[in-house]
């Protein structure tokens, strides 16, 4: 089985810009398509898959912005990058906030930054669209996958599934949903691969700065949930299950009942999880100890019903 090439296609009227980038960003796993016009670009996708499409703004004929609502159009998953001078700024942030555009890169650019951001456009593309034609098997090896960034979460999907299962059976939840249960639980942290692996796996406490970072993942999650066109009970999981009982959590701070029911017995079976596991910043807690304070966020962090439910299955299995 042949390695797998994703395309990435460079757009703009300066051929050598078009060699920079591809000189750049050329690998194995990447191949780049070259494009001196937006009318050849626009052939190109309506013929070829493309993971990333990188357009300069200003070109005869035709707007790069323009060319990358057409793309959005044509290709839909494509991530969109528009180049551009820095006296443009506010038409790039106004196509971020319309979703017309994934990036903007202003002129001249950082060649790391440019690099990092288009692998991490070609990451996300190759993962939703893994997700989108994914059966069960290739979803848990999936999830597997994406645990490897972060070495101290090693088997966490699928301990999250096997707790969150027990709380749905004991809710007595449909076949159907405890299948978007488990398939959420495993998929739950898929943001994270946005996410560095030196803040992953900082031995310490994170800067209020890598913090956020960290806080995003479940939006970066919520955008290849919906790339991938995944069910709405497992986009919920990965959206919500960092959200609060009692409205502190993130990244929406919704409160009680207006958190998905999935998304708040998978965040118990996270929580538990996590503590009862050694992590960078903390050692594992004694299972008794990880119950007592799952009782202690009754109606704070957690729904007290359903932390009530797997206080009694914990208690009856031991």
């Amino acid at each position: 089985m042949g390695t797998h090439v994703s395309n990435i296609l460079c757009v703009d009227d300066e051929i050598n810009v078009l060699n920079s980038l591809e000189r750049l960003l050329a690998t194995e796993s990447v191949k780049i398509i070259k494009c001196a016009n937006p009318f050849d670009a626009i052939t190109v996708l309506e013929k070829t898959p493309i993971s990333v499409i990188i357009s300069d703004n200003y070109m005869p004929f035709m707007k790069g912005l323009e060319l990358l609502q057409k793309a959005r159009e044509l290709q839909p998953d494509t991530f969109r990058i528009l180049i551009t001078a820095y006296a443009d700024f506010d038409t790039a942030i106004d196509a971020i906030n319309k979703g017309e555009v994934y990036r903007f890169v202003a002129k001249p650019w950082n060649n790391d930054d440019l690099v990092n951001m288009v692998h991490e456009a070609v990451q996300r593309y190759d993962l939703a669209q893994a997700m989108k034609h994914a059966d069960e098997a290739a979803l848990l090896s999936l999830a597997q996958a994406i645990e490897l960034k972060d070495k101290y979460t090693k088997g966490h999907c699928d301990r999250v599934a096997e707790y969150a299962l027990k709380i749905a059976d004991a809710m007595e939840l449909s076949d159907e949903w405890k299948k978007n249960i488990r398939h959420g639980s495993w998929l739950h942290d898929c943001g994270k691969i946005g996410v560095p692996e030196s803040i992953l796996n900082f031995n310490g406490p994170l800067s209020e700065d890598n913090k956020r970072v960290v806080e995003k993942h479940p939006r970066w999650g919520a955008e290849l949930a919906q790339l991938a066109q995944l069910p709405r009970p497992i986009a919920n999981i990965i959206t919500y299950h960092h959200e609060k009982y009692d409205g502190t959590g993130y990244p929406n701070r919704l409160k009680n009942e207006a958190i998905p029911l999935e998304a708040r017995i998978v965040a118990i079976a996270d929580a538990y999880d996590a503590m009862t596991t050694d992590r960078p910043y903390r050692k594992k807690i004694s299972k008794k100890e990880a119950l007592n304070m799952l009782h202690e966020e009754k109606g704070k962090a957690f729904d007290p019903d359903i932390i009530d439910t797997f206080l009694e299955i914990m208690h009856k299995e031991k």
